[in-house]
C-alpha cells in the first residue's frame, strides 16, 4: 500500500487473486487463510498509531522507521499488529514466521532486525521475549 499508493480492500484483493498460492517468477507463494490475511492489513491500517510508536521505540535512535525501506516497515507492523492481537499464539511463533517472511526478501541483517524489533515489541506488551529465561 505504501509503494502502489493502493488502498487496503485493492491491495487484499490482489494478493489473493494474483499471489497468494500461486508461482510467481519461478517461486510458489503459500497458500494463506484469507480472513486472517485481511484482519491483519486492516488491523495493521486500523492500529498503526499504536503499532509504529511501539515500532520505533525497539529501533536504535540511529535507525528511526522512516529509514526502513517499505517492505521491512510492513513485516515489522504486522508482526507486532500480531502480537498485540493473538495473545493465544506464542511469541516464538509469531517472531519466528516473520523472520521467515523477512528471510523470503532479504539475505543480509534484516532478518536479524525483524526479530530483535519483534523481541522488544513482545517484552514491552507481553512482558515477555522469545528468549526469556524460565526461572
Amino acid at each position: 500500500m505504501d509503494v502502489a499508493g493502493s488502498g487496503l480492500l485493492e491491495i487484499t484483493a490482489e494478493y489473493e487473486s494474483f499471489r497468494l498460492g500461486k508461482e510467481i517468477d519461478g517461486a510458489l507463494y503459500l497458500e494463506s487463510d484469507p480472513q486472517w490475511f485481511r484482519a491483519i492489513l486492516a488491523g495493521v491500517v486500523e492500529n498503526q498509531k499504536v503499532v509504529d510508536p511501539l515500532i520505533r521505540q525497539a529501533l536504535t535512535e540511529d535507525w528511526p522507521l522512516s529509514r526502513l525501506d517499505s517492505t521491512l516497515r510492513a513485516i515489522l507492523r504486522a508482526g507486532v499488529y500480531e502480537l498485540m492481537e493473538r495473545k493465544d499464539v506464542p511469541i516464538a511463533v509469531i517472531v519466528s514466521e516473520y523472520v521467515d517472511i523477512a528471510k523470503a526478501f532479504y539475505e543480509e541483517e534484516e532478518p536479524k532486525l525483524v526479530n530483535a524489533v519483534l523481541d522488544r515489541v513482545s517484552r514491552r506488551i507481553r512482558g515477555e521475549g522469545r528468549g526469556r529465561d524460565a526461572s
